[in-house]
């Protein structure tokens, strides 16, 4: 079996990417001329994304300059896809991980949760994993597992010497895994936490116009249920089947302690930030009318003339503008000396904001050049094929794809596809997209899987062999409990009929 490098894909991909595009554009796929050209651009688009043959962000400009000249889109009208609100909730939710990050309270929760977990082993591992899980749902799961792993490391080596090397090998083992997975897991539970979320919301939201909104409170209501089930699962998996965890281990919580003492008493500065996640938390869920069934709690936009003026964006940028204005100290008021600084500015990563719109001009392209109806019509025999069926069988092919492409690449890719299919076949569009946005988030084989995956094989302490055996097993159940818990969760939050297609997608 041929290996190819790193670099020597990136120079098949830059070379078969516009051989395909032009394929596909001279020779007329479909009779329609503007298809062609828009499935070229995809085509090229997927390739380089998928390839890496430039930099992601650089692909996601290509319609900017290609859209005007092949006719799909004016320059100005393209470049407007490149902003909207979504893009701005993710970048709002960035704020204020990073203002968690500069006062370390991420560090300080994930501590207390450990501590208060551990004792035995699996304890620890509870612990590792609970944190993980927690902080990935409000900071990116590469910043989650950056911050986890040298406690992680520290606790292994403070094993090592006391306990036999195979023992403390299984135990490392699933505890590195357990950090990036968690990491992954807790992604999915909110919109802010993983990209595929945000991409799924916008593009939903731009292919459906007269869909119900997905506000963040919607999707926690049905994400945050599976999260808590793959969640179980996994850890169960991995400490009882894949990993046998020695009874005997057990973690001297003096490191634990040790780190919390470094830290101090909790500061003012941590104070109002969790009062302020807290606050974005409750903001979130409270904005729109929560149904409980007996009660209605009518949301805070409703004092508004038009609640629809506002969504969660506000609520996002809003209280990240607050972290700029408040003081850290009052001996100094000077802009360095707030609780955000400019430099959090320069650390945005503008480059995932670019692949948002990239993401979100091909979906507006696949609509006005009629490709989605085009792609969608192929499809129509599938109508007497189950829906959940159809989920399966995508949520496989997400869930393996990824693993060896972004995760970013693959949700951009596919929705737009996935929105044409479920027309044509006459399905509720979110039984397709939905977890096939989730299991984006799920490839757990390989280290270049997701940045979780390679930053704890980096510590040198797991075989590629061991990962990409325990990601095969945990990759199947995920593409099985995806599907599953959607059609029982999810239907019933987003109030789907299975064999109904709702008017707005019509």
């Amino acid at each position: 079996m041929i290996k190819l490098e790193k670099k020597e894909i990136e120079a098949i991909g830059l070379i078969i990417g516009p051989l395909f595009a032009l394929i596909f554009y001279y020779l007329g796929i479909v009779e329609s001329p503007l298809a062609n050209a828009m499935a070229g651009v995809t085509i090229l688009m997927a390739i380089w994304w998928m390839t890496e043959a430039v930099p992601l962000s650089v692909t996601s400009m290509l319609p900017l300059i290609l859209f005007p000249f092949l006719e799909i889109h004016s320059a100005n009208e393209t470049a407007n896809q490149y902003i909207n609100s979504t893009i701005f909730l993710f970048l709002g939710g960035f704020l204020l991980a990073q203002a968690m990050e500069r006062w370390e309270l991420h560090k300080r929760i994930s501590l207390y949760i450990i501590r208060f977990l551990g004792g035995d082993a699996k304890g620890i591992l509870r612990g590792f994993f609970l944190s993980s899980w927690l902080l990935s749902m409000f900071i990116t799961n590469t910043a989650t597992t950056i911050m986890m792993l040298p406690i992680g490391i520290a606790v292994i080596k403070g094993l090592e010497g006391k306990f036999s090397d195979k023992a403390v090998h299984n135990f490392s083992v699933a505890l590195l895994l357990g950090i990036a997975y968690s990491s992954s897991i807790g992604g999915i539970a909110t919109l802010v936490g993983t990209v595929p979320n945000i991409a799924f919301k916008s593009i939903f939201e731009m292919t459906f116009p007269a869909a119900p909104e997905i506000s963040f409170v919607k999707w926690m209501s049905f994400a945050l249920p599976m999260s808590v089930v793959l969640m179980v699962v996994v850890w169960f998996v991995l400490n009882n089947f894949l990993f046998k965890i020695d009874d005997e281990i057990s973690v001297d919580k003096q490191y634990i302690n040790k780190e919390i003492k470094k830290l101090g008493k909790i500061s003012i500065q941590e104070t109002i930030i969790l009062y302020t996640m807290v606050s974005a938390s409750l903001l979130w869920i409270f904005r729109v009318n929560v149904d409980l069934g007996f009660m209605t709690i009518p949301g805070w936009s409703n004092i508004l003339p038009d609640p629809s003026l506002v969504d969660d964006s506000t609520v996002a940028i809003g209280l990240s503008i607050l972290l700029f204005i408040i003081p850290a100290t009052l001996s100094n008021l000077g802009t360095d000396f707030r609780l955000m600084t400019k430099d959090t500015i320069i650390n945005i990563p503008w480059d995932i904001l670019l692949l948002f719109g990239g993401g979100f001009a091909m979906a507006k392209g696949f609509q006005t050049t009629g490709l989605s109806e085009i792609i969608g019509n192929g499809f129509a025999g599938m109508q007497n094929v189950p829906p959940l069926l159809i989920s399966f069988f995508i949520c496989f092919v997400v869930i393996f794809l990824t693993e060896f492409t972004s995760n970013t690449a693959t949700t951009y890719t596919f929705l737009p596809i996935l929105a044409s299919i479920s027309v044509a076949i006459d399905v509720n569009p979110m039984i397709l997209m939905i977890p096939a946005t989730i299991s984006a988030s799920l490839a757990f084989m390989l280290p270049v899987a997701t940045p979780p995956n390679a930053i704890v094989f980096g510590s040198g302490k797991i075989k590629i062999a061991e990962m990409a055996n325990t990601g095969l097993w945990i990759n199947i159940i995920a593409a099985i409990l995806v599907p599953l818990l959607f059609a029982l969760i999810g239907n019933y939050i987003l109030d789907i009929d299975m064999g109904v297609n709702p008017s707005w997608a019509e």
